[in-house]
């Protein structure tokens, strides 16, 4: 037989040295947890990774950015994943970018708006507009779907609309991406704001929803990446003091050109490792 061990250099690159079994010397595990935007990118290179490192087992679990943010504060998981940028009372905590995304206006594919401006934006999410007539659609009650508290979505649209929490007027809360594009396709009337590469990626599959537009810019991955969609985010990978053994190896993984090919399957904007 054959196998590898795995090693970090002072770099925190690794270097394979193969002896008699294509495992790594000891099974390690490692806990990752946070924002529903960045797991399924960080599963599919998780899955990757083990195939190349079979010693390695890597759980991903959802719950929001604010529980991966929590989860690495308190020590239980080593990395975290919030679809934000970190604040400045998170100085404690450090945050590496592994991609880039946007957030999107979402509609039943058979709205006839196309598109949508800020204002009215605002002003739907406030109930002061309440009928897609009034925006040259159906006459019909507009459906509100907003987010759950704890959610980097969320933080990240009322920072867009200088709203508060307390403005919000949605008539369903939801968490993951997944249930806000499941709540629109399955509402002709609903709205919601979601990730852009999750949207996007559920429109070509065949899902009955549709991305407008936001003052007039196309919500495009080719917009986030040349910085002219107004509502963009980076994806973090949060960790808390020094980093070290399969925690350190995986995070420099996720920021290498290795995963690239998986981030623009998703949808999101790559980043320069």
């Amino acid at each position: 037989m054959s196998r590898f061990v795995l090693t970090i250099t002072a770099a925190g690159l690794f270097l394979l040295h193969f002896t008699s079994c294509s495992k790594l010397e000891s099974s390690e595990g490692l806990l990752i947890t946070g924002s529903s935007t960045v797991a399924p990118l960080v599963a599919d290179a998780a899955q990757r990774f083990e195939k190349e490192y079979p010693g390695a087992r890597i759980d991903v679990q959802t719950g929001g950015s604010s529980r991966g943010i929590n989860d690495v504060r308190t020590g239980l998981a080593k990395l975290g994943m919030a679809s934000r940028a970190l604040k400045t009372d998170e100085s404690d905590i450090q945050a590496a970018t592994i991609a880039m995304d946007g957030v999107c206006l979402i509609l039943h594919s058979s709205n006839p708006v196309e598109g949508l401006t800020k204002d009215e934006i605002t002003a739907i999410y406030q109930k002061q507009i309440s009928n897609w007539e009034t925006l040259g659609g159906n006459a019909a009650d507009i459906v509100v779907t907003g987010k759950a508290s704890g959610r980097a979505t969320l933080e990240v649209f009322l920072g867009y609309t200088g709203l508060d929490s307390a403005d919000i007027q949605a008539d369903v809360i939801v968490g993951e991406n997944q249930q806000a594009i499941k709540t629109v396709a399955g509402n002709p009337k609903a709205i919601a704001y979601v990730s852009i590469g999750a949207a996007a990626s559920e429109a070509l599959a065949g899902t009955p929803i549709k991305l407008i537009s936001i003052d007039g810019i196309e919500p495009t991955t080719e917009n986030v990446a040349r910085g002219v969609f107004p509502i963009t985010r980076p994806l973090n990978m949060i960790t808390k003091g020094e980093v070290t053994g399969l925690s350190r190896t995986f995070l420099e993984y996720l920021k290498s050109d290795r995963i690239r090919d998986l981030v623009e399957t998703h949808l999101y904007v790559p980043v320069s490792p």
